[in-house]
């Protein structure tokens, strides 16, 4: 927690809206796929009351650890049982069974990179920070770095991530400018990178859209973390273990992310395979959510004054029939 820079500040998201969408009551299971530093679940906790049950989820040890001294902190009255679990959400399926519920009346996945580790200068996130290349969400597992990406993907392959996780249109001349890079020294840290970076794309195209480097590295961090896949899995596993009448919400953070999101509530909401052209369903396939989000929640003009990285969110939710 030391190596947080000043700048940290953790600030929930769409708070409100989501508690609303959760329509949380006594007695429920509630799960919180990206516990972070319990900024959702801190309120969450009060509304399912000292005969609830909590259980949080996470893939950084730091979180928990903040999580849980936070929790500790609601009167018995407000305090839930809390069983937090290390592990992400693509894990969710092992995650439950191990816990022996039945399933579950609520689960909230708040995505991407949470503010400690973007704020942690030693993690590799942050463009705006000097650091190893690092960005995994989960250290003491996980292997594969963006420092090895950048010095070992080829260029085509390199272009291909950084265009398809972030639709960098400079993709291909960036990768080409970090396989030149290397050859003449390995590329180690976040200020190397952001200079590789800045030097590919054009001057009149750094002038707006952003810190250049951003898109890049929202890329590897994808790629390192393999957040598309995990967050499929999770999706799928989340709709199985709800109880009728459960509830499920999203915030996601870039289009990616809502697109899944998007399309895994439209698969559930219209499970039908037969040709569009059958009269009838021959395929016997029953919808098993109902989507209360047609189009997603944004956050207001005041909650992005206050908390900038909220700016991209959105916010879906479903009911389990």
């Amino acid at each position: 927690m030391s190596e947080v820079t000043s700048e940290y500040r953790h600030i929930p998201v769409l708070r409100a809206e989501c508690l609303e969408l959760l329509d949380l009551k006594t007695n429920q299971t509630f799960v919180d796929a990206t516990l972070g530093f319990a900024g959702h679940s801190i309120e969450a906790a009060k509304r399912l009351g000292a005969d609830g049950l909590l259980l949080g989820i996470d893939q950084d040890e730091v979180a928990l650890e903040a999580a849980a001294e936070r929790l500790r902190t609601l009167s018995a009255e407000d305090r839930p049982s809390v069983v937090l679990l290390h592990g992400n959400f693509g894990q969710l399926d092992d995650l439950l069974l191990k816990c022996a519920i039945p399933g579950i009346d609520a689960i909230l996945f708040d995505l991407g990179v949470s503010s400690v580790q973007i704020d942690t200068p030693s993690r590799g996130f942050s463009f705006k920070e000097n650091a190893p290349l690092d960005m995994r969400m989960d250290p003491g597992t996980q292997t594969l770095t963006a420092q090895e990406i950048v010095n070992t993907y080829n260029a085509a392959d390199l272009a291909r991530i950084i265009h398809d996780f972030s639709d960098e249109k400079w993709a291909r001349r960036i990768a080409e400018f970090i396989v030149a890079a290397r050859e003449e020294r390995a590329i180690e840290t976040s200020e190397q990178l952001v200079a590789i970076i800045k030097a590919a794309i054009p001057a009149s195209a750094r002038r707006a859209g952003g810190h250049p480097a951003k898109r890049t590295f929202q890329a590897l961090r994808i790629e390192v973390n393999g957040e598309l896949s995990v967050l499929q899995q999770g999706l799928d596993a989340a709709i199985r273990w709800l109880n009728p009448g459960g509830r499920i919400v999203v915030l996601s953070y870039h289009s990616l992310e809502d697109r899944l999101v998007k399309e895994a509530f439209a698969r559930a909401a219209n499970r039908c395979t037969c040709p569009p052209d059958l009269p009838q369903c021959g395929c016997g396939k029953k919808p098993i959510l109902d989507q209360i989000t047609r189009k997603p929640l944004l956050p207001s003009d005041e909650e992005i004054a206050r908390n900038p990285r909220a700016r991209s969110a959105k916010l879906r939710a479903a009911i389990k029939r």
